[in-house]
């Protein structure tokens, strides 16, 4: 049998193997790599040393990241070739290896983009730098509210690790804790980071276990954290944290042409695997909303069984009493919902340890049904009945809003409601997102301040 990878930590004195060491297994069972796992101690040391470092110079960073964005997706990076990291990541996290590549791709072309995206977030009023010629007369420099910015990683999509790359195009040090799920895209952008310039006391990997997880977070100055209910109620109060919790994205019809817009809903619920904070997890119908749901799965059915692998794959593979629990879970929160799809179970045995997760539509029968705030990790959507007496009070709490209205006041309490990060009109799909367009508000607004500066 083949060694398994090394996935070394990466801290302030390069990498780092620990006797303490996670075995990381396919989907199969099969153990691929070892995640070295680090102590309270080097967890101290590694955060000391990034906040002794210097930032680099603005220009360095941005020649640095587009450097790092193409050894990422095509070099050979710790060993591993592109291909080969692709397939790895799909075969460990039951992702369709097509997401994984796109993924890849999106990664180094965000990376080449940071220094510039950085720019959507920075007020029209303000300046980067104190030298500039306008703070003679007074204006306003964009500065940094801290240097060290720590990271709690998710491991359901390789994109989760875009968005930290822009705080290091802003001059942030970074602390990434990775996924146990899946390591291996922090670790190779990482590793890709530091072989194109980025010193060693400029971005770190820190994968540890869960008692000394809270002391990345505690020894930054700034953090972000991804993760469910539990995540968002442990650091909702902390200002010092910026939460990253369930999407709960969702799309509201109002109006009689909905079949135009069937793709637009299938692929809002099906893109990514389902796996994504941008998936439609509840579709809102002015009406009865079962010819809706109805064409959606059938749509859905159709989606073949296949290994994440494959070329073909579109959904999700988890070790197969992985997946039986998510199965386990859904069903049990059924409670009066009609199932359209996947009532009788939504696991693909394929025979190897792992399954597929299979799409699931239900209808329930008012908007304010608790399912609707349900998200899981594949293609599961809610549907629920809605009219404008119901208000945009069952719309709440919503990463993305994909709105098919012309009713321009009810647009208009939507974009109005604080709960609702993100309003798309028209045919949109959930999770349309370019560089330009803010995710949950730009990384920018959390991590960088106003400050006044005169030169007289």
């Amino acid at each position: 049998m083949d060694e398994p990878i090394q996935l070394d930590a990466l801290g302030a004195g390069g990498p780092y193997r620990s006797r303490s060491r996670l075995p990381i297994r396919e989907l199969g069972g099969r153990p691929v790599a070892e995640l070295s796992l680090v102590p309270r101690l080097y967890v101290q040391r590694t955060m000391a040393a990034l906040h002794r470092a210097r930032t680099m110079p603005a220009d360095e960073r941005a020649s640095a990241l587009t450097r790092a964005g193409r050894l990422f997706e095509t070099g050979v990076v710790g060993g591993l070739g592109a291909e080969e990291y692709r397939h790895i990541v799909s075969r460990v996290s039951g992702m369709p290896i097509t997401v994984v590549r796109s993924a890849a791709s999106g990664i180094a072309h965000r990376a080449g983009e940071a220094y510039r995206t950085t720019r959507y977030a920075r007020p029209e009023g303000a300046v980067d730098d104190w030298r500039d010629p306008l703070t003679r007369s007074g204006q306003a420099v964009w500065t940094r509210r801290g240097d060290v910015f720590a990271v709690h990683a998710a491991g359901n999509h390789p994109g989760v690790h875009t968005l930290w790359l822009e705080a290091l195009a802003m001059g942030y040090r970074v602390a990434v804790r990775p996924s146990r799920r899946e390591p291996f895209t922090p670790h190779r952008l990482i590793t890709a980071l530091r072989e194109s310039g980025f010193g060693e006391d400029q971005v770190a990997l820190l994968p540890t276990d869960y008692s000394v997880a809270d002391d990345v977070i505690r020894d930054a100055d700034l953090a972000m954290v991804y993760g469910g209910e539990e995540v968002v109620s442990k650091y909702g109060d902390d200002v010092r944290v910026l939460p990253q919790g369930p999407g709960r994205s969702k799309i509201l019809l109002t109006e009689d042409d909905w079949e135009r817009h069937l793709g637009t809903i299938v692929e809002s619920v099906s893109a990514f695997g389902g796996t994504a904070c941008v998936n439609t997890t509840a579709v809102f119908v002015r009406g009865d909303p079962a010819p809706v749901a109805a064409a959606v799965a059938e749509r859905l059915a159709a989606i073949p069984s296949l290994p994440p692998e494959d070329d073909a794959a579109v959904l999700p593979v988890q070790p197969v009493t992985d997946a039986r629990a998510v199965e386990k879970y859904l069903l049990d929160h059924v409670d009066g919902a009609t199932p359209l799809l996947g009532g009788d179970g939504i696991v693909h045995d394929l025979g190897d340890g792992s399954g597929v997760l299979r799409p699931a539509v239900f209808l329930v029968d008012r908007p304010d049904a608790p399912q609707t705030g349900i998200e899981l990790s594949f293609p599961c959507v809610w549907f629920a009945p809605w009219s404008p007496a119901d208000g945009v009070g069952p719309l709440r709490n919503t990463l993305v809003l994909t709105a098919m209205t012309r009713d321009d006041d009810l647009v208009d309490r939507l974009v109005d409601d604080p709960s609702i990060r993100n309003v798309y009109l028209g045919d949109a799909p959930t999770f349309w997102m370019p560089q330009w367009v803010p995710h949950d508000a730009y990384l920018g607004e959390f991590l960088m301040r106003t400050k006044g500066v005169i030169r007289a």
